[in-house]
């Protein structure tokens, strides 16, 4: 019984270490499950491998099964749970390069995720002028296996240039709309230093001048005017956000990827929506509630 308990406690270490993805996207404050794990893993490893002194095989089998009990009970209270909604709502997210939505609004389409409802993803560009294409284009599918959405599709449309592109862009966004029919539009401000989130916001809003619910997001590059007035709790999601940015590899020099400027925003606009951490949305107009009662 020791062997097979020291056995679950090796392999659990193991994937603590080697599962980072799966624990980002799935519990919140994962480092301190890792290193909760790999604790257990260090103490009680060399005492069931050399049991001292008379009854101490007795006594290391309990201390293992208490180790177990312990991580187990962590990983229970820190797992960010997902309750289906009772009714589940097609959601459509627009960005212009393929890091932006998981940077934007990365925690909100995890939660939309885990509580049931269907987000589907529409990249304009494969982000050349930032990186290597076709390695930017695999990172946007990586990360929205990542968030777990049901649908991506990126572009092939000017990275920089979105602005002689906006016809096209319009005519896409309208058939993601007719084959999507989205309750929920996400897309770029207008209030953004860079053209290209301009041109997305412009082209987004003309290919859903009829819908009812279109919220923008809050880039990097969004200048001093962006001024949210919808806000979204992701407390639960904050570490599977910073986790889904972290797949965009290619973009890892970049400074607004750091995980703690991730945070620090998250804070920022959660103290202005009146919880821990949050992202922020300007509706051009405003949806039915996003999570209805009994969602996460």
């Amino acid at each position: 019984m020791s062997v097979l308990l020291l056995v679950v406690l090796v392999g659990t270490a193991t994937a603590a270490v080697s599962g980072d993805r799966t624990l980002r996207r799935r519990f919140r404050r994962p480092r301190s499950l890792q290193v909760a794990t790999v604790a257990a893993a260090l103490v009680l490893v060399p005492a069931n491998a050399w049991p001292a002194g008379p009854g101490g095989a007795a006594v290391t089998l309990v201390a293992t099964v208490v180790a177990l009990s312990g991580v187990a009970g962590l990983g229970y209270a820190l797992r960010i749970p997902a309750v289906p909604a009772r009714l589940p709502r097609q959601v459509l997210a627009i960005g212009a390069h393929p890091d932006d939505l998981e940077l934007a609004c990365g925690g909100t389409l995890v939660r939309l995720v885990d509580s049931g409802h269907e987000v589907h993803v529409l990249v304009m560009t494969r982000g050349e002028r930032g990186g290597d294409a076709a390695t930017r284009a695999g990172e946007a599918a990586a990360g929205a296996r990542f968030v777990g959405v049901t649908s991506v599709e990126v572009l092939d449309h000017p990275d920089t240039l979105l602005a002689t592109a906006e016809n096209a862009m319009a005519e896409a966004i309208d058939r993601a709309i007719r084959r999507h029919r989205p309750d929920i539009v996400f897309t770029h401000s207008a209030n953004d230093h860079h053209q290209d989130h301009r041109a997305v916001h412009a082209a987004t809003l003309r290919a859903a001048r009829c819908h009812p619910a279109v919220l923008c997001y809050e880039s990097p590059s969004a200048t001093s005017s962006f001024r949210p007035t919808v806000f979204v709790d992701i407390g639960e999601q904050l570490d599977a956000k910073i986790g889904s940015v972290a797949v965009h590899r290619d973009q890892r020099a970049k400074p607004y990827v750091d995980g703690r400027r991730l945070r620090a925003l998250a804070a920022f606009r959660g103290g202005q929506g009146r919880v821990d951490h949050a992202e922020g949305f300007e509706a051009v107009r405003v949806p039915a509630p996003l999570f209805e009662d009994g969602d996460r």
